[in-house]
């Protein structure tokens, strides 16, 4: 199975992968002023965006971006991943070194225990989903993953990309198992720009604080008024960082 991506631009090829609340439109911002610059490739993870929730067998994010961009005859590729988005970045480039040449890295996760901020809202989730209210799953994500720079455009979109994997992955039958590829983060040597949001939960500013410490060649950049999802709550900012960052 290819996922569904979407290319524009030329020159050096970077990938965008979005987070695991919404899909390739959250780089709406993004895509034009990148694509005017690099060769630019967005996907939709399986269960989200234009990409169907269904698998033959197990299968990993991870392995999808690594076979598409194998499709794609793309050798080496600059990496900008959001949240779950980032996760998935870690992991290709520990799984496919030769393949990351940069890595920008936005509230990604990394796999360390959760703490109870991120044990309370998957508990909250779960209660909302379990009782069929799909709505407030929504709302409950939008509150807690967009800080307050977001305007109510954004949150709006956002309310419409959660619905839309929560919708495709709920209507799945049978749901397909995914399996998330091993992450070494002192065997990711790739240049990386770690973001951490001074509004987002303790959770993934550890995890951010515990990436850049543990990979050699890494930066921390703390954004005192970001929230989870910087690059839709001041995406001017986010996109002039990329550009810095990539050229």
């Amino acid at each position: 199975m290819t996922i569904w991506h979407e290319e524009l631009g030329s020159g050096d090829p970077v990938v965008l992968l979005h987070s695991g609340v919404a899909d390739s439109g959250m780089w709406d911002p993004q895509w034009q002023p990148l694509g005017e610059r690099f060769h630019v490739i967005r996907p939709d993870f399986r269960g989200h965006g234009r990409t169907p929730y269904a698998a033959e067998g197990p299968y990993s994010d991870a392995g999808d971006v690594a076979d598409l961009l194998a499709a794609l005859g793309l050798r080496r590729v600059a990496l900008v991943g959001s949240s779950y988005g980032g996760r998935v970045a870690l992991e290709l480039a520990t799984g496919h070194p030769d393949l990351v040449s940069r890595l920008v890295l936005l509230n990604a996760g990394c796999g360390l225990p959760p703490t109870p901020d991120l044990e309370a809202f998957g508990s909250e989730e779960d209660r909302l989903i379990e009782a069929g209210d799909v709505g407030g799953a929504v709302d409950l994500n939008v509150r807690t993953w967009l800080g307050p720079e977001a305007d109510e455009p954004v949150r709006t979109r956002l309310a419409a990309m959660q619905r839309h994997a929560f919708e495709v992955q709920l209507a799945a039958d049978p749901e397909p198992e995914r399996r998330r590829d091993p992450i070494d983060l002192p065997a990711v040597t790739a240049p990386a720009l770690v973001v951490v949001g001074g509004h987002d939960l303790p959770y993934f500013q550890g995890s951010g604080r515990h990436i850049a410490e543990a990979m050699p060649d890494a930066t921390l950049l703390d954004l005192d008024w970001a929230g989870h999802l910087p690059s839709l709550e001041r995406p001017a900012e986010i996109t002039s960082l990329l550009c810095d960052f990539l050229s």
